[in-house]
C-alpha cells in the first residue's frame, strides 16, 4: 500500500490531521512530543468513479456519490526539531519512521502559536514561513549522514575496481527509502564524478535525493485560528504547494457524520445537516461552514489527493473481467481500483493484478471503447481494463 508521511515540528497539529484523515484515536495535546511512537492508519485518496460515465445508473456499489475512495497508509511520526539529524529531540527515530513514505505532508502551525521547537508562545508570535525549509534540510542531512558512512572506503574501492557509480550509491542507500531511479536521476544532475565529490557535493546530492524520494506538500494547519495575513504569506510562497488546513474542523465533521447529524464526504466543500443538532452544535457547524466556504473545504483530503496525484503522479485504474458489464466473475461492478504510476503499461497492470497473469499476458481490452490494447499501451487515469491471458 502506498505510504504518505505526516511530518513537522512538535505541536503543529500532525496528530489532529492524522485523526481527521483516519479516525484513529491518537493522543492530541498542546505540548511538544505528544507523539512518541509513529502512528499508522488507513486513509483514502478520492477520485471520480467511472460508473456514471459508463452509464451505470444504479451505481457500482463501491463509490459514494460518484466518488471512489482508495486506501493508502498515513504515518504520523514524532515531531522534528532543528538538528534532528544530529539526534536532537526524537530526530533519529523520526527519520527512520519516514523511510517507507513516498511523499511527505509537512504540517505547519499557520497560527504562529508555537516556536521552532514546538513550545506554545501565543497566537501570532512566531512566523510560520520560517518553518518551511527546515524539514527539507533535516531529511537531506539525514540522507547525507547515510551517504557518508564508509564513504572514503567506498570511493577507494570504486577507483580501484571501476564500475558504475550508480551501483555503489544504490548499495549504500539500501534501506533508506531511496529507489534506484531516484539515485540515477540525482546523479544525472551532478557535474562531477562521485570519486571527486567534496563535502558540499555530498550535501547537494543528498538534497537532490530528498527532493526526488520525499517530495513535500505544505499543510498550513490551524487555519481556523490563524491570522489571515499569515495564511496569505504562506500561500504566496513560490515553488511550494501550500494547502490551508483545519484538522480540527475535519475531525468535527467526521464525527458529526458518524453520529448522523450531517451528510459529508471527505473532500466536500460543504455538508448537509440531516439530524437534530443542539444550539451549540449548530453554531459550531455553521462556523466550520464559513471556514469551508473561504478555503473550499477543510484541506485534509486535498492535501492527501495532491500528494498522491500531483507530487507522486499516480493514476487510478479499474481492472474488470467482463468488459461489457464492467464486472468481475461474481458480477460485482468495478470491483477494484488500483493506484499506479503514470506511464504504467497494460502489462504492468496485469502483473499488479497477479504475477501469473502478468507472465501469461496476451493483450488487454479498453472496456470503454472495446479496443484491443498491446502490452506496451500506456494506461490513462480512469481506464477500465480487461486483461486477457492464458491463465
Amino acid at each position: 500500500m502506498l505510504s504518505i508521511g505526516l511530518a513537522g515540528k512538535p505541536n503543529s497539529g500532525k496528530s489532529t490531521f492524522f485523526k481527521g484523515a483516519t479516525l484513529v484515536d491518537v493522543d492530541i495535546a498542546n505540548y511538544p512530543f505528544t507523539t512518541i511512537d509513529a502512528n499508522h492508519g488507513v486513509s483514502y485518496v478520492r477520485a471520480p468513479c467511472p460508473c456514471r460515465e459508463l452509464g451505470i445508473e444504479e451505481g457500482c456499489g463501491k463509490c459514494s456519490g460518484g466518488y471512489r475512495f482508495i486506501p493508502i497508509e498515513l504515518i504520523d511520526v514524532a515531531g522534528l526539531v532543528p538538528d534532528a539529524h544530529m539526534g536532537k529531540g526524537l530526530g533519529n527515530e523520526f527519520l527512520d519512521n519516514l523511510r517507507v513514505a513516498e511523499a511527505v505532508i509537512h504540517v505547519l502551525d499557520a497560527s504562529g502559536g508555537t516556536d521552532e521547537e514546538g513550545n506554545p508562545v501565543g497566537l501570532a508570535n512566531h512566523d510560520p514561513a520560517s518553518d518551511v525549509k527546515f524539514l527539507e534540510y533535516e531529511i537531506g542531512m539525514w540522507l547525507n549522514g547515510i551517504l557518508k558512512r564508509n564513504w572514503e572506503k567506498l570511493m577507494r574501492n570504486y577507483k580501484a575496481l571501476g564500475g558504475k557509480p550508480d551501483q555503489i550509491l544504490i548499495e549504500q542507500m539500501a534501506g533508506a527509502g531511496v529507489s534506484d531511479s531516484h539515485i540515477r536521476r540525482a546523479l544525472a544532475e551532478m557535474k562531477k564524478d562521485p570519486g571527486s565529490w567534496s563535502e558540499e557535493d555530498l550535501k547537494n546530492f543528498a538534497a537532490l535525493l530528498r527532493a526526488y524520494s520525499k517530495p513535500m506538500i505544505l499543510a498550513a494547519n490551524k487555519m481556523d485560528i490563524a491570522p489571515p495575513d499569515f495564511v496569505k504569506r504562506l500561500l504566496a510562497l513560490k515553488d511550494e504547494i501550500v494547502i490551508p488546513v483545519s484538522g480540527a474542523a475535519e475531525i468535527a465533521l467526521r464525527m458529526a457524520e458518524k453520529t448522523g447529524l450531517i451528510r459529508y464526504r471527505p473532500g466536500d466543500s460543504d455538508f448537509e445537516i440531516v439530524g437534530q443538532p443542539n444550539q451549540a452544535q449548530r453554531a459550531g457547524l455553521e462556523k466550520i461552514r464559513l471556514l469551508m466556504k473561504q478555503y473550499g473545504g477543510t484541506g485534509v483530503q486535498q492535501c492527501i489527493n495532491r500528494a498522491v496525484f500531483d507530487l507522486l503522479d499516480y493514476i487510478v485504474l479499474y481492472p474488470v473481467e467482463d468488459e461489457n458489464k464492467f464486472t468481475d466473475r461474481k458480477g460485482v461492478v468495478l470491483p477494484d481500483a488500483y493506484l499506479m504510476k503514470r506511464g504504467s503499461t497494460a502489462r504492468d497492470l496485469a502483473f499488479r493484478v497477479h504475477s501469473d497473469i502478468g507472465e501469461s499476458f496476451l493483450f488487454a481490452i479498453d472496456a470503454k471503447s472495446k479496443m484491443r490494447l498491446g502490452e506496451k499501451y500506456e494506461l490513462k487515469d480512469g481506464d477500465v481494463i480487461k486483461i486477457v491471458s492464458t491463465k
